[in-house]
């Protein structure tokens, strides 16, 4: 999955990603030791989550994130 970050919010990339990951909110934000209303607050934009956690979610899914510069 190749997604450009500058096209999209941080909640919808979190959504992306958890869809991806094909798990719901409850067993996305149980693997990440999150609560289900975290992981909501996320993809809704209630609520920023960091590089560390984002960083985290791609180890324990095996994905690729990079960020490029706008051109």
């Amino acid at each position: 999955m190749k997604v450009n970050i500058n096209e999209y919010d941080k909640g919808d990339i979190m959504r992306f990603i958890r869809q991806w990951t094909g798990l719901t909110q409850k067993d996305f934000a149980k693997v990440m030791g999150k609560s289900k209303r975290t992981i909501e607050d996320y993809e809704a934009g209630k609520q920023n989550y960091n590089i560390e956690f984002l960083k985290d979610v791609a180890e324990r899914f095996n994905i690729v994130i990079y960020f490029e510069n706008k051109k």
